[in-house]
């Protein structure tokens, strides 16, 4: 028995060179193209057509989203709350007039509505704007 290694490649026989003309001459080929597609093919990312039903897009749960921001809307709750002005910014317009109907008559002791509804809106993630769309973040 000998002690051949059938894997080991200084046992193995040498590789013959490859018959003329099997390789294309050097440079007959185009370098490859990096950093994007061949031209002509594939083009740019994908666009997708407006969707009716979400028109200013949707969330992560894919939830459609209002053109109205929840810390604009929150933001002016708590400042002008007694007044209403967040639910105005929402299109809320029933609840702003009874915020106001409430500030008035107790002489700016529910103005805390509108500094809890402010907060609520800032906290809570399922607010909603007149239409039903959520707010933006």
């Amino acid at each position: 028995m000998t002690d051949q290694n059938p894997f080991d490649p200084a046992q193995q026989p040498p590789v013959p060179p490859p018959p003329p003309g099997a390789y294309p001459p050097p440079g007959a080929y185009p370098p490859p193209a990096y950093g994007g597609p061949p031209p002509g093919t594939y083009g740019g990312p994908a666009t997708y057509p407006p969707d009716p039903g979400a028109p200013f897009g949707r969330d992560q749960r894919g939830r459609p989203l209002s053109d109205k921001s929840k810390l604009v809307a929150g933001l002016l709750q708590i400042f002008l709350g007694g007044l209403g002005i967040g639910r105005f910014y929402t299109g809320h317009t029933k609840t702003a007039v009874w915020m106001i109907v409430a500030t008035v008559f107790t002489c700016g002791v529910a103005s805390v509505w509108g500094l809890v509804d402010g907060i609520l809106i800032l906290v809570k993630d399922d607010w909603t704007d007149a239409r039903g769309l959520y707010l933006r973040p």
